[in-house]
C-alpha cells in the first residue's frame, strides 16, 4: 500500500500584534509536493494589507506552488524566505538522522518540518507561522535565543558537526538558533547586550584565513565607501572569534520589519541567470525611494568589483517593507573580500553584458543606474578612494586583522580596476 499524503496546515500572521494574513498549507504525496496559500478576509479589506510576496497578488482565491527545481523552495517566495539556510538545515538534517538510527519508523522529513524549525523569535522579517493550537512555531525555552556569552560553547558544538563529531547534546543545543540569511557557514542568531538581535559568525574548521574579520572589514568598508551596510563587530570571547552583525529587519524598539530578498523580488529560480538591470527595473516598480535605491545599487557593485566580493548572488540581496506597497533597499549584508578568486559577478550586469568583470562595464551601464557618465565616474572615482584606506581600517582595532593577514586579502582590494578607478576624473 502506498503512504498516506502528509499535510500541514499553518497560518500566516505578521508583527508583534500576530495580525492575520492567511493560511499556508503543504501537501507531500510519495515524491510530489506543493503548497497552497490564501489571504485572510480580514487582511484583504485592511489599508494595511500588502502583497507580502510578488508571486501572492492581493487577492481571494488560492495560489498553488511547487518547486520548479530540486534547488527551489515549494513555498510562495517570502516565506521561502524565512526557512533556515543551509547550515540551519545541516543541523536539521543530522539531528534527524540520528532521531532515525534509533526509531527508523521516523518519517522523513519535509520541506513544511524546515520551515517550520526556525526559532519564531528570530525568523528572518515580519512573518510568523501559529499551528492549529494557536501556539508560534517555533517558541519556547528551548529555543531561547542565546546572547554574547553563550557564543563560545555554540562555536564549539559547531565544530563538532563541520568534523562530524557531535553528539545529540550538540545538536539539541544547536537547533532553534539557526538562521535565514547566509550559507553553509556555521553561524547563529545572537542578543547583542543592549537587546539587539544580531548574527553570530564563527570560523569553520576549513578556514585558511580570518572570514571572520575579513567580513567585519568587508562590512566597515561598505559603510566607508559610502553604502548602506549592517554593523558589523568582532567579538572575542573565550579566544573565539565571533562577527557579530546586527539584524536590520528589526527596529530599535525589536518590532519587526517585512523582508523580501532580491530573488524573491524577481521570482528567480536558484538555477537560472539574472541580472542588476532586471532588480533596477522591479526597484522602479515597489521602491518607495526608487532613484536613490537604484543609484545605491550601483554603487554597492562599485564596491563589490572593487573589494573582490564575488558571492553576490541576488539571495544576497535584500529588501525591507516601507509602507503603502513600497519596498527599500535593506543593508548590504554577506559581503566578503576573496582574493583567491577572479573578479566575477554572480548576478550579471545585464542580460547583454554579462557578469561583472571591470570597471568599464559598471560605468558603460551606469545610465541605466541613473547616473550620467560624468556622475558615474565621479562616484566611482570616491568609492575607490575611501576603499583605498582598507588597509588602515582592516589594522584597526575593531577589526584586528595581523599584518599577515592583511598580505593575504591584498590580491582583493589591489588590482587594475582599483587602480582606474582612482585614475578617474572627478
Amino acid at each position: 500500500m502506498s503512504a498516506q499524503p502528509t499535510k500541514h496546515q499553518a497560518q500566516i500572521v505578521i508583527g508583534a500584534k500576530a495580525v492575520p494574513v492567511g493560511e499556508l498549507t503543504f501537501v507531500r504525496d510519495g515524491r510530489r509536493a506543493y503548497s497552497g496559500f490564501s489571504y485572510a478576509t480580514e487582511w484583504l479589506r485592511s489599508r494595511d494589507g500588502f502583497e507580502i510576496s510578488p508571486d501572492l497578488p492581493k487577492r481571494e482565491g488560492f495560489v498553488t506552488r511547487r518547486a520548479p527545481t530540486d534547488h527551489d523552495s515549494v513555498f510562495p517566495f517570502a516565506i521561502a524566505d524565512t526557512a533556515p539556510d543551509a547550515w540551519g538545515k545541516r543541523i536539521i538534517n543530522r539531528a534527524h538522522a540520528k532521531r532515525r538510527a534509533k526509531d527508523p519508523k521516523l518519517s522523513p522529513l519535509t520541506e513544511f518540518d524546515y520551515l517550520a524549525s526556525v526559532d519564531d523569535f528570530s525568523r528572518i522579517g515580519a512573518l510568523r507561522l501559529v499551528d492549529a493550537e494557536g501556539q508560534f512555531l517555533r517558541s519556547g525555552a528551548q529555543y531561547r535565543t542565546p546572547q554574547l556569552i553563550d557564543l563560545s560553547r555554540i562555536a564549539a558544538a559547531a565544530h563538532k558537526v563541520e568534523k562530524g563529531t557531535e553528539t545529540a547534546a550538540d545538536l539539541q543545543y544547536l537547533q532553534g538558533k539557526a538562521t535565514s540569511l547566509g550559507g553553509l557557514r556555521p553561524k547563529s542568531t545572537v542578543l547583542e547586550e543592549d537587546g539587539a538581535l544580531a548574527i553570530g559568525k564563527f570560523a569553520s574548521v576549513k578556514d585558511e584565513r580570518s572570514i571572520v574579520r575579513g567580513e567585519v572589514l568587508a562590512l566597515r568598508l561598505v559603510a566607508h565607501a559610502g553604502a548602506q551596510a549592517a554593523h558589523a563587530r568582532v567579538v572575542t570571547i573565550e579566544g573565539t572569534d565571533v562577527a557579530v552583525i546586527r539584524r536590520f529587519d528589526r527596529d530599535p524598539d525589536g518590532s519587526r520589519m517585512p523582508y523580501l530578498s532580491g530573488g524573491s523580488l524577481l521570482q528567480a529560480r536558484r538555477d537560472e541567470d539574472r541580472a542588476y538591470t532586471e532588480l533596477a527595473d522591479a526597484i522602479r516598480r515597489i521602491g518607495a525611494a526608487p532613484t536613490d535605491d537604484v543609484r545605491e545599487l550601483w554603487r554597492r557593485l562599485v564596491i563589490n568589483l572593487l573589494i573582490t566580493n564575488v558571492d553576490d548572488h541576488l539571495w544576497n540581496v535584500g529588501f525591507l517593507y516601507a509602507g503603502d506597497g513600497k519596498w527599500r533597499l535593506a543593508p548590504a549584508f554577506d559581503v566578503n573580500p576573496f582574493p583567491e578568486k577572479a573578479r566575477e559577478s554572480k548576478t550579471w550586469l545585464s542580460e547583454a553584458s554579462g557578469p561583472i568583470t571591470s570597471l568599464q562595464q559598471l560605468l558603460a551601464d551606469a545610465p541605466y543606474f541613473g547616473f550620467t557618465r560624468a556622475e558615474a565616474e565621479t562616484a566611482a572615482h570616491g568609492v575607490a578612494t575611501r576603499l583605498a584606506q582598507w588597509k588602515e581600517i582592516a589594522a584597526s582595532k575593531d577589526v584586528g586583522l595581523s599584518e599577515t593577514e592583511v598580505a593575504e586579502l591584498a590580491p582583493a582590494f589591489e588590482h587594475a580596476d582599483a587602480q582606474a578607478a582612482l585614475a578617474l576624473p572627478h
